[in-house]
């Protein structure tokens, strides 16, 4: 395979063929199969792939398809969608399977077909469409058959290699994040026989639930305030400052978290999410949502914090958090949870060694994402120029 700066050099622009995928293409819709017939795993009995509108869906008994081929998602959001397919495989009715003629290499296809974003010509309603027939007229033009087998090797490697390195630093982030829980929970663990004592959490503080306030609320300054959703996605273990406000004026309605109090998402998606906490250290009070409980107490505040995330902590919550459409945890319950404090001194040297290692592994993850970024940049550059140079060149 040569380089892509000689391959660019050395194709012949002007030599190409605009036709319609339905010149080109033999199209048609899959067939419909029961939902109840799909497994979510390949057995004996349910051998082959099934793929519907957003690609991959499980496995099924039999198959309508023996070959490669494409298959170009038809209905739902991600309609517009391009998947590879060979062997044998069933594709359902929400999928349009395309077969690809001598012109054609289907590698190349694939990725040229992802490139031009087919999602474009469906229907604008709740149900985005794409019928056959819209597919069949869109306009597409194609290089020499040597030139396509050259693009598909270039981008299935660029591909490849993207996909090896993300993984890899993904590895990387989750080693060390592994790491770093490793050592938290070490810290948090005082050697039996030493000075630190267990007790439950309501022995040595109280839960007073927030009150309710919506985004309606909002003002662009007046009294911060913290919105459960909020500790999830904009607050790490510890915080000074609000990102946003409430008007002043709902202040005998509301219920504030002091300097060194905890701020706790009582309310989340899954068990493993609910109890995420947050150490108030702003000077000023902030609102708390009726979905969050105040912890006030007499730890340290970034050591009642880091308490919330360990090991010893989820462990016992999962008993305790309610089921339902969403798991929520009462303050009552969180008071059940028992802790292991140790003096106030070693709880201080606690905290400062777990904050350096939470600066680690926050600057580790911001550097892979940086890196991961700069490398998806990187390969949409040259996958744009290998699919696009020749209309450039053409024209």
């Amino acid at each position: 395979m040569i380089g892509f700066k000689e391959f660019i050099a050395s194709a012949c622009p002007g030599d190409f063929t605009t036709k319609t995928l339905g010149d080109f293409f033999e199209m048609k819709a899959g067939v419909h199969v029961s939902a109840s017939k799909i497994s979510d795993v390949a057995s004996s009995e349910t051998p082959y792939p099934c793929y519907g509108a957003n690609g991959h869906r499980g496995y099924v008994s039999t198959y309508n398809h023996s070959g490669e081929y494409l298959l170009i998602g038809r209905q739902g959001a991600l309609c517009g969608n391009v998947t590879r397919a060979s062997g044998k495989f069933y594709a359902t009715e929400h999928a349009v399977v395309t077969k690809t003629c001598e012109e054609v290499n289907i590698d190349w296809a694939y990725h040229k077909l992802t490139a031009m974003n087919l999602n474009q010509y469906a229907t604008k309603s709740a149900q985005p469409g794409i019928s056959v027939g819209r597919i069949k007229q869109v306009a597409i033009s194609v290089p020499p058959i040597s030139v396509q087998r050259e693009v598909a090797l270039l981008l299935d490697s660029f591909t490849s290699q993207q996909e090896q390195l993300e993984a890899s630093l993904a590895a990387e982030l989750e080693a060390r994040r592994n790491q770093y829980t490793h050592h938290r929970d070490a810290l948090l663990t005082s050697p039996e026989g030493g000075q630190a004592r267990w007790t439950t959490l309501g022995e040595i503080g109280e839960f007073v639930r927030g009150r309710r306030f919506t985004k309606n609320d909002y003002v662009e300054s007046g009294l911060g305030c913290i919105h459960y959703g909020q500790i999830y996605t904009d607050y790490g273990t510890a915080a000074e400052t609000t990102i946003t406000f409430l008007n002043p004026g709902l202040r005998g309605s509301l219920r504030f978290a002091r300097k060194g109090d905890l701020v706790i998402a009582a309310t989340g998606e899954n068990v493993e999410d609910v109890c995420k906490a947050v150490a108030w250290l702003g000077e000023e009070e902030v609102a708390v949502h009726d979905d969050c409980y105040i912890f006030r107490h007499s730890l340290d505040p970034k050591f009642a914090a880091y308490l919330f995330q360990s090991s010893t902590f989820q462990e016992q919550k999962v008993k305790y958090v309610n089921e339902a459409k969403v798991a929520r945890m009462s303050g009552a319950n969180m008071a059940k949870i028992r802790v292991q404090i140790p003096p106030l001194d070693e709880q201080k040297q606690v905290v400062a060694v777990l904050d350096k290692f939470d600066d680690l592994i926050s600057s580790l993850s911001t550097g892979l994402t940086a890196e991961i970024a700069a490398r998806r940049q990187q390969y949409a550059y040259y996958h744009d120029r290998l699919l696009s140079f020749e209309e450039k060149t053409a024209a």
